[in-house]
């Protein structure tokens, strides 16, 4: 009874974080965690989202590759957060909306890359590296 319990509350905690975009990376960002504070906490929810899509695929009561799949893209979004693309599949958004959304997130990941660059301290090429592979992860290239 307890195990199912706990594998509920996780659920629910999971589910919140992800209703809410909020990724473990995104998190940690909020937390200013660096060094042995961030790969702890990286690590501890890390093993919190395994926990909550596994108890999430058994509830869906799958198997085999489709549970192999299920858990690794719902383990990579709670960790690392869905990109635009993913967002705007899983809304179901079709035409102008679709646009709209894709520009608006890409513009708002354009604004958190630039501010999580300046935060580092990058300038010249680094800064523009830097800048261009992050927007890239968060829009889905």
């Amino acid at each position: 009874m307890k195990i199912v319990t706990i594998a509920t509350l996780l659920c629910l905690v999971a589910g919140t974080a992800m209703a809410q975009g909020t990724s473990c990376k995104m998190q940690a960002g909020e937390k200013k965690l660096a060094g042995a504070a961030l790969t702890s906490f990286m690590k501890r929810c890390e093993t919190d989202a395994q926990k909550a899509c596994d108890a999430a695929a058994a509830e869906k009561k799958l198997s085999g590759a489709a549970k192999g799949s299920f858990t690794k893209k719902c383990v990579t979004d709670a960790v690392e957060g869905m990109s635009c693309k993913d967002q705007a599949a899983d809304k179901k958004l079709a035409g102008a909306a679709r646009t709209s959304f894709l520009n608006r997130c890409k513009a708002d990941a354009e604004k958190s890359c630039d501010a999580s660059a300046a935060e580092k301290k990058l300038a010249g090429a680094a800064k523009a590296s830097f800048t261009k592979k992050c927007v890239s992860d968060a829009y889905g290239d």
